[in-house]
């Protein structure tokens, strides 16, 4: 019996639309019936090599098929996936492979060195699959070595909608946190907003299956939660994902161009600013383009002033979430840091709550915490301590406090001034840095921007900027004038850092505590 699980409902899809293709990436065009054959092989190799229901299965890949097949796989034989970030060096991965208990890895080759300086360390880490290219590592199978002679049929045990999965996340001001989620939890806490969820394990499928040949891509990594569930998202619309290996910008419109692509969902300016000045400096065919999504971090005024420039004809559109919530809202018309974040909830299961943990009335101008309830996140793998403060029971209903700052409008709409651990207090005033980070971002020598508080002996701490410059060279004070065009006194930077590269995740994620020390540094 289908059942409101991730593979569960793929095999359906699979069996009602098998021609359709699911995935492309480069040069390889994957069927829905070819990427479930594929995956089959794969699980059947896990199987064999000791992986159990339950265990945790490690992806240390740059995006591709074999990264989606990996995934697919996993959760077939109701394993559990971890998302390995590539860029972690010796200590983090340390951390990631010990506190994620994985019992299987597939890494790509370049990383091998760094694995194999990791791995020894963990004897409950018996299965090492090395994907693109031969291996040296002992105890490691190539990929094609690993699935040589496995069936690409199922087979597979029952499964269940309690199933788990985990996504790996944060790392802004500490080591990233496992999110656990239960399978229909997740399916329904990130379906797509701009239609009811079917009620069926079975409406799932048929809706899929009913779709049209629509083309979607994820620029974001699929170590980064977003783009994992952008691809589950996709083919719950029975539409096709596309990736590129590693970001860079022309690959990126080069692929749209190519696989006529109708939507892309980027990961904020990180993104956004490189894929603008390709537009720019390029020429592109993107007349089957439609929409350009910016989740997990939202688009400066003066980015998405360039995208929309940029591609005239395209709806822009700024989602709001988490790894833990799921899509919550949309922005609405003229939100932006600079302006103010304001969003239109996608779901009732929404509030603002006080320090007291009750709701906040709309219109009263009282600061809370985000929250929701209902399909949300079940905690944090190995964290107890964390997972009681950000998943509260109130009145015997179970809340995420997603740490965003926010009040309540008067007609429902959210405001978000910023995630609280960021908050900056100075001299009693309070600064989040997503406003001024976006007002220093439209500074035209500004190509990146991070804002954090150091310490101060009279103010107890101040504002302080690490930014990024293009090749247009500029002065602290030419910045300060510019800032103060727009922001009040207080919020205006006392101290400026000037670097080569900023330091973000390959998502775009901000690196907080990498910016507090360089600003320190440099105020020293």
């Amino acid at each position: 019996m289908t059942v409101f699980n991730i593979a569960d409902l793929f095999e359906g899809i699979a069996d009602a639309i098998p021609d359709r293709i699911a995935l492309n990436c480069g040069d390889e065009h994957l069927s829905f019936a070819e990427v479930d054959r594929r995956a089959n092989r794969l699980a059947h190799a896990l199987l064999a090599s000791g992986v159990e229901p339950g265990q945790h299965v490690g992806m240390q890949l740059y995006n591709g098929v074999e990264y989606a097949v990996a995934l697919l796989a996993t959760v077939k034989i109701r394993a559990v996936p971890i998302n390995v970030n590539y860029r972690y060096v010796e200590a983090e991965l340390d951390y990631l492979y010990g506190n994620s208990e994985i019992t299987a890895l597939l890494y790509d080759v370049e990383f091998e060195e760094r694995v194999g300086a990791v791995a020894p360390r963990f004897p409950a880490l018996r299965t090492l699959v090395a994907v693109g290219g031969t291996t040296d590592l002992p105890g490691s199978l190539t990929y094609e070595e690993f699935v040589a002679e496995q069936p690409d049929t199922r087979g597979f045990a029952e499964r269940s909608e309690d199933d788990r999965y985990i996504i790996y996340t944060g790392g802004t001001t500490g080591m990233p946190k496992g999110v656990v989620w239960q399978m229909k939890d997740m399916l329904f806490a990130f379906a797509n907003p701009t239609y009811p969820p079917p009620e069926t394990p079975q409406g799932w499928i048929d809706h899929a299956a009913s779709g049209g040949p629509m083309v979607m891509m994820s620029v974001a990594p699929l170590m980064h939660g977003a783009a994992q569930l952008n691809t589950w998202i996709t083919w719950w619309m029975g539409a096709t994902m596309t990736y590129v290996r590693k970001f860079d910008a022309d690959t990126v419109w080069r692929t749209v161009e190519r696989e006529k692509v109708n939507s892309i969902t980027i990961t904020g300016d990180a993104m956004a600013i490189p894929l603008a000045d390709a537009l720019e400096a390029n020429t592109y065919d993107l007349s089957n383009l439609f929409a350009f999504v910016s989740t997990g971090a939202i688009l400066t005024g003066t980015v998405r002033e360039r995208i929309a420039a940029a591609l005239p004809n395209v709806m822009i559109l700024d989602r709001f979430g988490s790894t833990e919530s799921g899509s919550t809202a949309q922005a609405t018309a003229g939100s932006s840091p600079e302006k103010g974040l304001r969003f239109a909830p996608d779901v009732p299961d929404i509030a603002v709550l006080d320090d007291s943990l009750n709701p906040v009335q709309p219109g009263s101008g009282v600061l809370g915490q985000l929250a929701r309830t209902g399909y949300i996140a079940s905690g944090y793998y190995n964290d107890e301590e964390k997972t009681a403060k950000t998943f509260p029971v109130v009145d015997g209903r179970r809340w995420l406090l997603t740490g965003d700052i926010a009040t309540v409008d008067a007609d429902g709409t959210i405001m978000v001034f910023g995630r609280g651990s960021q908050a900056i207090n100075t001299g009693g005033e309070k600064v989040y840095p997503e406003e001024i980070e976006a007002v220093l971002k439209g500074h035209p020598a500004v190509f990146d921007a991070l804002v954090t508080g150091i310490p101060d002996e009279r103010f107890g701490a101040r504002v302080a900027a690490v930014v990024q410059l293009r090749e247009t060279e500029v002065t602290p004070e030419e910045l300060d004038a510019h800032c103060r065009k727009e922001l009040s006194g207080y919020k205006v930077p006392r101290a400026y850092a000037f670097v080569a590269e900023m330091r973000r995740s390959p998502a775009g994620k901000a690196d907080y505590r990498w910016a507090r020390e360089v600003a320190e540094q440099a105020a020293e």
